[in-house]
């Protein structure tokens, strides 16, 4: 979504036309984000807001990738969350019960008001034996004053508190996109994955078998490309210039 179809809350030129011709075409998509605060409703919100007609069925957020990993996994069980209310909303709609209680995980999302007190519990719950999730690594987030420390930098400290490494859901984890495939009952022979980063977009797409188009309209320049051992099949300036290819 970030860096694809808005960017700095405004939509990528090109981006309303995008989304027209893709649902003109009868091509099933979903719109993907590894932000776990904000549920797809509100996603949806915002993405109409400034234009983009995405309803909420059509967003999978890392929140929603994670609620479905831990159904299948531990289905009816039990969590001690830090998060908004993306990861929190996601979490109850798959029967889990939230508590600081003897939780069968310590799941972590992202939030602007990370608690040294909520942190101290986690570390603690981890300690006990709760199994370690997050779900995603970025290590920073965006805001106006600059960057904000985000999930995988407060799972750094857990991890370097208690040893244990959380497993992230998110991506770069194929495991995202793969759940992606299965919610629009698509095969990844006939999928593309259109993403701004090479570091989680375009390696998550090829390991899950897609063929990945890296626009550059959002954190990834036409020079960082060359740093990576992994290439994109298709590299254009932004969905402006994919519309015509739908």
């Amino acid at each position: 979504m970030d860096g694809v179809l808005v960017h700095e809350g405004h939509p990528v030129p090109g981006a309303p036309e995008f989304i027209s011709r893709l649902r003109e075409s009868g091509k099933r998509f979903l719109v993907l984000t590894n932000n776990s605060i904000y549920t797809a409703r509100d996603l949806s919100a915002r993405l109409q807001a400034v234009g983009l007609d995405v309803s909420e069925d059509l967003i999978w957020t890392s929140a929603l990738a994670t609620a479905a990993f831990l159904a299948d996994q531990a289905p009816g069980g039990s969590a001690f969350v830090i998060g908004e209310a993306g990861l929190i909303t996601a979490l109850h709609g798959m029967g889990y019960v939230l508590t600081d209680r003897n939780p069968d995980y310590v799941v972590l999302g992202e939030t602007r008001t990370y608690s040294f007190s909520t942190i101290t519990t986690a570390i603690r719950l981890v300690e006990r034996g709760a199994r370690f999730l997050a779900t995603n690594p970025d290590t920073v987030g965006p805001s106006p004053e600059g960057p904000l420390p985000a999930t995988g930098a407060v799972a750094a400290l857990i991890t370097k508190a208690t040893g244990v490494e959380p497993y992230f859901v998110g991506k770069p984890n194929p495991l995202m996109m793969r759940s992606a495939l299965n919610r629009i009952e698509a095969h990844s022979e006939t999928t593309a994955m259109v993403g701004d980063r090479m570091d989680t977009d375009v390696i998550s797409g090829i390991e899950a078998g897609l063929r990945t188009v890296l626009v550059l309209s959002g954190v990834t320049r036409r020079e960082d490309i060359g740093r990576y051992p992994y290439r994109p099949s298709l590299v254009v300036d932004s969905v402006a210039d994919l519309v015509d290819e739908v």
